[in-house]
C-alpha cells in the first residue's frame, strides 16, 4: 500500500513539473504564425491586452487538453544525407532537426530591404537561413539589422527584424 501511495505522489509531482515546463515553453500566436497569417486572421487589430488574453486562453486550453510541446515529443533523427546539416558549423546546431530549439538573436550581414519569396538571410554568427514560404515584405534599406529567429510549432522557425512585427517562416541551410 505504501508503494502505491509513493507511486501516486511521484506521478502527481511529475505531472506538475511537466505542466509547468510546458507552460514556460508555450509558443504564442505571434510565434506560431507568419506575419501574413497574423494579419489575415485580423489579429494585428487586437490590443496588447487582448492578444495576451488570447494567448493565455490558448495556453490554458492546450495544457488542459494534454497538448505536448514539440520539445517534449519525438523528434526525427538527423538526416545523414542532408548536405546543409553536414556543412553547419560544429557548434551551434539550432535550426537543424537534431539541434536545440532556443531563440537566436543576431544581425543580418549587409544591406537589407525585406524579402520577396526566395530570400537568403546570412547572419553575423555564421548561420544562413532561407525563406521557407511565399510572401513579400518591403522596408527602407537597413544596414546589418538585428533579427530574432524563434522556434514555432512542428519544427518551424520564424525570423523577425527588430522594430517590425512581420515574421517569415525560415529554414536553416548552413
Amino acid at each position: 500500500m505504501k508503494s502505491k501511495v509513493s507511486l501516486l505522489v511521484l506521478a502527481a509531482a511529475m505531472a506538475l513539473i511537466l505542466q509547468d515546463a510546458a507552460a514556460q515553453n508555450f509558443s504564442t500566436l505571434e510565434e506560431r504564425m507568419t506575419g501574413r497569417e497574423f494579419r489575415d486572421a485580423g489579429l494585428h487589430k487586437l490590443t496588447e491586452e487582448e492578444l495576451a488574453y488570447l494567448n493565455r486562453w490558448i495556453q490554458i486550453r492546450s495544457l488542459a487538453e494534454g497538448e505536448v510541446p514539440d520539445w517534449m515529443g519525438d523528434r526525427p533523427a538527423a538526416r545523414t544525407d542532408d548536405p546543409a546539416a553536414a556543412a553547419a558549423p560544429a557548434g551551434d546546431r539550432r535550426g537543424f532537426s537534431d539541434g536545440e530549439r532556443s531563440e537566436i538573436n543576431a544581425r543580418l550581414r549587409g544591406s537589407f530591404s525585406g524579402w520577396r519569396g526566395d530570400a537568403v538571410f546570412e547572419l553575423d554568427n555564421g548561420m544562413v537561413w532561407e525563406q521557407a514560404e511565399a510572401g513579400v515584405f518591403a522596408i527602407p534599406t537597413l544596414e546589418n539589422p538585428e533579427v530574432r529567429i524563434r522556434p514555432g510549432m512542428f519544427g518551424a522557425w520564424h525570423l523577425q527584424v527588430a522594430g517590425y512585427n512581420t515574421r517569415v517562416r525560415v529554414r536553416r541551410v548552413q
